[in-house]
């Protein structure tokens, strides 16, 4: 039996079983990261010690009658921009290279009481700042499809690890696009939740008031159970909604759409989106009529400026969330000749820690928020924000769900947009609004792209706190192309599809 294979569903079912140990599937996984993580470099840090201690903690206590939580002894792989007090945290930035947190995002502590086996931290963009794990200061994480093309961003590493059988699921987090986009270039599920409802704190913030944490699994009861694990109310965070929002995994064993309104963003799709992008986005219609829905178009005409809104908050916001990063309290530390004057060492530290799409960023949120300029920009952008939340508002008041494809085109080759970042800003055209609005959204794969036969994948998009709706209808979806699945491996690249 090749248990890395296996759902994570189907995992569990055999821990539960007896058919395998806990010891037995993590080390399963730590093989295949042996095997396959040098040539695809999703992982920063590999834990194997801590993942088999835990594991054999939780086959004893299983071995001896104890009550476990759902998901013991089920590996899972982490973003390295959540604090973990066992590994390095680094958030792909060289200004935190070596830095083990003095503790752990509350993520990574349901993940730890769930009794889960932490396999290690994935690449990121250096703090999320990305779009294709290329901005990683530790190197580019490829694509398990093609090596020589990118696996998204920010959250590559993560995408890449479930996608290559390297862990069955693992956590990510959302800025602007960087589960959701992953997903859709690797071929998994991902899910940005609603703003609030998974705790952000202990996550290394890049635009706070964008930033969510969220699931990466294989398929949608996966990704479901990852959901329910980690959501949930935080007093340490104050943005941390106080309500439940229901079971996720029993959202998705719905099986009809009966009576469910399907809305096709106007704005979304058509004009801009590769051929093969968009006949795999009207074959899905199709499957959504098919399963009993009713599909509608919906307009959003202020989508047109959310790239220009976002690409202003986010750096504002980043440009404040980074200044701690100033050589005195954490991280790394540049003493410059001659007079090393604390504002001589934090410009040196700073100019040596931060890399060029950092940079960038940084002075591009500080001019926005400068005296002069914040009305015009700063303060312009978020008016266009509420103008977006409003269209979403409307959008909704005509149906249950939203859909569009997730990105414009399937994995470009790596290195082909990094001397462009306009270009490589378009790939969040669809998954930024989502984030404005604070809404929760979820990529499905659904099916590969005829020009190329990399993955393409759909959007779905809910009203805020209605998260249980993705589950539903993408579950839903799932099941029709569940032919998606029987070809994942045959595409693989042949240095990761050996031993899968």
């Amino acid at each position: 039996m090749n248990l890395v294979k296996l759902t994570a569903v189907e995992q569990l079912e055999g821990l539960r079983s007896g058919a395998f140990t806990s010891v037995e599937l993590t080390q399963a996984h730590l093989d295949r990261i042996a095997s396959v993580d040098g040539v695809v470099h999703a992982f920063l840090h590999v834990n194997a010690s801590g993942a088999l201690a835990t594991a054999a903690e939780v086959d004893r206590k299983r071995a001896a009658g104890e009550t476990l939580p759902a998901l013991a002894g089920l590996p899972i792989a982490v973003k390295d921009n959540l604090t973990t007090i066992d590994e390095p945290t680094t958030a792909g930035s060289k200004i935190l290279e070596g830095w083990v947190p003095p503790y752990d995002s509350t993520v990574v502590s349901k993940l730890r009481a769930e009794m889960m086996p932490i396999l290690g931290k994935t690449n990121l963009d250096e703090f999320a700042m990305g779009s294709t794990t290329q901005f990683s200061a530790y190197g580019p994480t490829s694509n398990p499809w093609s090596l020589d093309r990118i696996p998204g961003g920010s959250g590559g590493g993560s995408a890449a690890a479930v996608g290559a059988y390297m862990a069955p699921l693992a956590i990510g987090s959302d800025t602007g696009g960087s589960i959701r986009y992953p997903a859709a270039m690797t071929g998994t599920v991902g899910t940005k939740p609603t703003y609030g409802a998974v705790s952000r704190y202990g996550l290394i913030a890049l635009g706070s008031s964008l930033d969510q944490i969220g699931p990466v699994a294989r398929n949608v009861q996966d990704a479901a159970l990852l959901h329910d694990v980690i959501a949930g109310h935080d007093e340490r965070d104050s943005t941390s909604l106080p309500e439940d929002l229901g079971s996720m995994v029993a959202a998705a064993s719905n099986g009809s759409l009966a009576g469910v309104k399907v809305g096709v963003i106007k704005e979304l799709s058509g004009s801009g989106f590769q051929a093969g992008i968009s006949a795999r986005f009207q074959e899905s219609l199709e499957l959504l009529k098919a399963a009993g829905a009713e599909i509608v178009e919906v307009s959003c005409p202020s989508f047109q400026y959310a790239i220009a809104a976002y690409y202003l908050i986010l750096p504002a916001e980043a440009s404040s969330n980074l200044a701690k990063f100033d050589s005195v309290r954490f991280g790394m530390r540049v003493t410059p000749e001659g007079n090393p004057t604390i504002e001589r060492v934090m410009a040196a530290t700073r100019e040596a820690g931060f890399g060029p799409e950092v940079k960038r960023r940084i002075i591009l949120g500080t001019y926005a928020l400068s005296s002069g300029y914040y009305d015009d920009y700063y303060g312009s952008a978020q008016k266009v924000r509420t103008l977006i939340q409003r269209d979403f508002d409307a959008a909704f008041a005509k149906a249950d769900v939203l859909v569009s494809p997730t990105a414009p085109t399937t994995a470009f080759k790596l290195g082909e947009k990094i001397e462009d970042p306009l270009a490589m800003y378009l790939n969040d055209i669809a998954t930024i609004p989502a984030n404005l609005a604070g809404i929760p959204g979820l990529s499905l794969p659904n099916g590969l792209a005829d020009e190329d036969g990399l993955p393409s994948s759909i959007q779905l998009l809910a009203p805020a706190r209605a998260d249980q709706r993705l589950y539903s209808v993408g579950a839903v979806l799932e099941k029709a192309h569940e032919n998606v699945w029987g070809k994942r491996m045959i595409d693989f690249a042949p240095e990761v599809k050996a031993g899968a």
